[in-house]
């Protein structure tokens, strides 16, 4: 059954009631965005229905709705051709920004790169004179525009946006689903961090607890602690899962041994950066070459600074990119930060 075809046959809706009115669009609108239609019931759902009494109803409410619809479309083109038509009825800059950036979403679709950044260029500069904007207006602006740098391998500035989303909870105004906004900073940031010189993440929000991502927060908590065996036992238990997202899979190793170098190096006293190779070696579980081989990569990019000593076998590390701190990391350095602490007091104790 299409959805609505129950409220539509309700005589007793009186659509110049306003109590009712609200009730029958909030009806309709939780109906509209739980359930999942094939083929055009949606849009014949909007033609034979919505428009009925869509003057009527909250214009940023149709412009979601609108958006839903647009999604309904096979070809990108003719979505692109019919939210024209909401947009020639919409006034409000909220609602023409919100229908303006699925129209950018769908241009990025089709490969017009500079479509869609002229659509989020004009969106960004009305959203800055703007004072009273719907949080679901920057939910689906920010969506698409991390989008858009994901496209162009711009990673950072991707990972940037999805985390004010998530932070901000703009995702709660988005119908954009949650395990996609969070696999989109996992495989950003797997390409980001094992191609660039910048170790900041985003790390694993406690709301993620309880939804079906709740795997995806323990993989990101072990592979932000660059904790090896905990990640490997991770992604054995929910291999499934990841299976399904081969470009993780597919990058996901260099990034955590590099992630793993890093704590290693975190870990150790100020005074004691001297690292055996054999140590990095046993907690990446790679052969000595390969050690070298990573730290290499890890000095060209400029992740650390140091030198190598192949003759004695040992890493001499000065520098190291600093990151984003998780709280087990804070409190070791709090720990390192006592002991200081008693040192000095011990050397004034002795003069």
């Amino acid at each position: 059954m299409a959805p609505g075809s129950d409220i539509r046959s309700n005589s007793r809706i009186r659509l110049n009631d306003d109590s009712v009115l609200y009730e029958l669009v909030f009806e309709i609108f939780e109906l509209v965005f739980d359930c999942v239609q094939a083929g055009d019931a949606l849009i014949q759902f909007y033609n034979n229905f919505i428009t009925d009494f869509e003057t009527k109803i909250n214009l940023l409410k149709l412009a979601h709705f609108a958006v839903v619809v647009s999604r309904q479309y096979p070809e990108k083109e003719a979505a692109v051709n019919y939210l024209e038509g909401p947009l020639r009825s919409l006034g409000s800059l909220n609602q023409i920004i919100y229908i303006e950036t699925q129209k950018a979403l769908f241009k990025l679709e089709q490969g017009d790169q500079k479509e869609c950044k002229k659509i989020l260029d004009d969106g960004k500069s009305s959203l800055d004179s703007m004072t009273d904007i719907d949080p679901s207006v920057y939910a689906n602006f920010y969506w698409v525009s991390s989008q858009y740098h994901k496209f162009r391998q711009e990673f950072l500035i991707s990972t940037k946006v999805l985390c004010f989303i998530l932070h901000t909870r703009l995702w709660r105004h988005s119908r954009t689903p949650l395990s996609w906004i969070w696999l989109s900073i996992y495989h950003s940031q797997l390409y980001l961090e094992k191609t660039s010189t910048t170790l900041e993440n985003c790390w694993p929000i406690p709301f993620l607890l309880g939804t079906n991502v709740e795997w995806l927060y323990h993989i990101l908590q072990a592979f932000n602690h660059g904790d090896l065996v905990q990640y490997q036992e991770l992604c054995r238990v929910h291999q499934a899962a990841l299976i399904a997202q081969p470009a993780l899979v597919e990058n996901e190793k260099e990034t955590i041994n590099i992630l793993c170098l890093i704590e290693i190096i975190f870990s150790r006293p100020a005074e004691d950066r001297t690292i055996p190779l054999s140590v990095i070696a046993e907690r990446t579980k790679l052969s000595i070459e390969d050690v070298e081989h990573l730290l290499m990569k890890s000095l060209s990019v400029h992740l650390i600074e140091g030198i190598i000593d192949q003759v004695n076998g040992t890493v001499y590390v000065s520098w190291a990119q600093p990151r984003v701190l998780g709280i087990p990391q804070i409190k070791s350095l709090r720990d390192q930060l006592d002991n200081w602490v008693d040192k000095v007091h011990t050397t004034f104790a002795f003069r």
